[in-house]
């Protein structure tokens, strides 16, 4: 049997109708939610998987949140990136077991998370935030999810040109930036040869800066694309498309660092 809910964690309770909610248990509390309220105490010390009644009648079964559930609920200074676009830049990016890795913005700190978890304990990373706002958002949302900030994460409150006065050297950069064409010229500097880059943009025009930018900065094999989500609704009786769908929010970019 798994571990049982204890106070302080996270759970994530999902009613009849499909809807989700993620409370975070504490002796004596109370979570209020349109299927009505429902105790802290019925919680804890239980299993995953619980089926339990709220005080209005309406069933809930309680799991521990996934990331993707995590990063939709978590609280957003930046926009945060969508759980949709965290696989492909984790997996366009390379990001592997021990990469080193450069980040910039933090924002809400969603993909830092990814990163995290992508690098593992003989990796690092460090992320730079330009707003003191975003950066203190982005800790307490990376607490949230490690319960520390992780030792193989630095974040700086800063510009990432910075990086080129420090010395650092990566194999990877992320950057989730209005103007990533900015800091070419120095990461050229602090990118190891071979170094992949990936940035997330919202538009068409700034991709095109970028993508026109990228080759005089010794960047190349560049592409660009964007993840649409559909969901499927499944019954006995028909299977169709649901209604509505994650449709655009960004662009990814992808090159590679020349020697």
């Amino acid at each position: 049997m798994g571990a049982p809910f204890e106070a302080g964690e996270r759970a994530l309770l999902i009613d009849q109708r499909g809807r989700s909610y993620v409370v975070v248990l504490q002796p004596g509390g109370t979570y209020h939610t349109h299927s009505g309220a429902l105790r802290h105490d019925l919680l804890l010390g239980q299993p995953e998987g619980i089926r339990l009644e709220t005080a209005a009648g309406m069933v809930v079964t309680a799991f521990r949140p996934r990331f993707a559930d995590y990063a939709l609920k978590m609280k957003r200074g930046a926009q945060v990136v969508y759980p949709k676009d965290l696989g492909p830049i984790v997996t366009y990016a390379d990001v592997y077991p021990g990469a080193r890795v450069l980040e910039a913005g933090t924002g809400s700190g969603a993909l830092t998370i990814a990163l995290c978890r992508a690098v593992g304990t003989d990796g690092s990373i460090v992320s730079y935030e330009l707003r003191e706002e975003h950066h203190a958002q982005a800790v307490l949302n990376i607490e949230g999810m490690f319960g520390k900030v992780p030792d193989q994460l630095e974040l700086r409150v800063g510009d990432v040109n910075d990086v080129g006065r420090t010395g650092d050297r990566f194999d990877r950069c992320v950057l989730d930036l209005p103007e990533p064409w900015g800091p070419l010229r120095v990461l050229g500097g602090a990118l190891e040869p071979g170094a992949v880059v990936c940035a997330y943009l919202p538009t068409t025009v700034q991709v095109q800066q970028l993508v026109l930018a990228l080759p005089p900065h010794g960047f190349l094999h560049i592409e660009t694309f964007e993840v649409i989500r559909r969901g499927w609704h499944v019954t006995e009786r028909s299977v169709r498309p649901e209604h509505r769908m994650i449709g655009h929010t960004g662009f990814l970019t992808i090159a590679r660092r020349m020697s």
